[in-house]
């Protein structure tokens, strides 16, 4: 995929309002917990939190329905505790800056001994 986090993260939000329909008539809810390299990180609350058939849910719901409105290849990730599912140590959420570059602090004297 061609696509930044950022760019992903954009569009699953923009889109989740209609996948949360099918999670919200069964008394859940979807949390859009960040991106990584094409993965979509999710957390189903609600009733689905922790639900036996969650995983269905997600393959079969959430990633089916954000393939066919954003990409064929995005990979939905429920993070729920288990091993498998959890976050990547760093990942794309809303709100992330850019690291500011570390700007070296110069003392006036140190200036006045560049002119001598």
């Amino acid at each position: 995929m061609n696509f930044s986090d950022e760019d992903i993260y954009a569009a699953v939000k923009h889109h989740l309002p209609t996948v949360n329909e099918y999670v919200a008539s069964h008394g859940g809810a979807i949390k859009l917990l960040g991106t990584d390299n094409g993965k979509i990180y999710i957390e189903l609350t609600g009733a689905c939190h922790g639900c036996a058939m969650s995983l269905m849910t997600t393959k079969m719901v959430v990633q089916k329905k954000l393939r066919e409105l954003i990409h064929p290849e995005l990979v939905v990730v429920n993070v729920d505790g288990t091993a498998e599912n959890t976050l990547p140590e760093t990942y794309y959420t809303e709100g992330q800056e850019e690291p500011e570059e570390e700007i070296e602090e110069v003392s006036v004297w140190d200036k006045v001994k560049k002119l001598f």
